[in-house]
């Protein structure tokens, strides 16, 4: 994602699902990208329940929403 590239707030939540959603993201040719929102805990070690965020481009904000938070038709 280009540094100059103006970006929106996709999710928030654990680091274990942001990694993963920023992987989902990418593979359908999304560029995102994850911050920590918070300090590591020593009762989190691994960091996985370490607090994160997940930016998209503006560009590509509506496309990553429709991916993964629309209704499917298909599952109803």
């Amino acid at each position: 994602m280009a540094e100059t590239a103006r970006v929106k707030l996709f999710y928030t939540g654990p680091a274990e699902s942001a990694e993963l959603l920023v992987v989902m993201l990418e593979k359908h040719g999304i560029a995102a990208r994850r911050e920590f929102t918070e300090e590591a805990s020593p009762d989190d070690p691994d960091g996985l329940n370490r607090q994160s965020q997940v930016w998209v481009g503006e560009t590509d904000f509506p496309r990553a929403h429709q991916l993964f938070y629309a209704e499917r038709e298909d599952e109803l």
